[in-house]
């Protein structure tokens, strides 16, 4: 497998605040991809689509693999770390959840398209948890999709490193240790480019 090896993703149920660390991230100076799931809501919604997580959501699954997908080649020829809020494989979690079967076209760009192998997800973690305008999903379906995210990540041969129920700054820690151990890159790129707000993802 060809491992695109300076892209890091950051997966897990809705509210468990892997958002606000790729925020974080991003005004740290690092290239940061913001989840495409909400955005694609607020589009659909003000456009009268019904490609959402309440609508069709196998079309919303179809947008969000389009937009991962585009994102993913965008950013190829990018040398320094690339923070993804979700990823392809949470599409594959997505599937299951929704009670769909899992695509050929989408098991094999999954195959085709990797990512750093170890893959950082935000357990659901409840004195956080807030739903909103596009967040309907309750805790307990947080918790399913972070685990439903961690099965896919698993199965399509990922490591997975869960990041502390801590601080910001501790979880930010937390992970450019890892990455910095990894010897793969260094972790700072030396440049301070903007977020770019397109990936893939069912939640915020």
């Amino acid at each position: 497998m060809n491992y695109q090896q300076n892209f890091i993703v950051i997966t897990g149920g809705p509210g468990g605040g892997k958002t606000t660390l790729v925020e974080t991230l991003a005004a740290s100076g690092f290239l940061a991809v913001e989840e495409a799931g909400r955005r694609i809501i607020q589009e659909q919604r003000s456009c009268g689509g019904n490609a959402t997580h309440d609508g069709d959501r196998i079309a919303f699954r179809r947008l969000m693999f389009e937009d991962a997908l585009q994102t993913y080649q965008r950013m190829t020829d990018f040398t320094g770390p690339v923070f993804f809020d979700r990823g392809l494989p949470d599409l594959i979690g997505y599937s299951r959840l929704i009670g769909a079967p899992v695509p050929s076209w989408l098991q094999q760009a999954v195959e085709n398209y990797r990512y750093n192998e170890t893959v950082f997800i935000a357990p659901a973690w409840q004195e956080i948890f807030r739903q909103d305008d596009e967040r309907q999903q309750d805790f307990a379906e947080a918790a399913a999709t972070c685990e439903a995210m961690r099965a896919a990540y698993e199965e399509t041969g990922y490591r997975l490193a869960e990041l502390p129920r801590s601080t910001i700054g501790e979880r930010v820690a937390f992970m450019l240790e890892r990455i910095q151990d990894a010897g793969g890159f260094t972790a700072q790129s030396g440049r301070t480019p903007n977020s770019i707000p397109k990936t893939s993802g069912p939640s915020a």
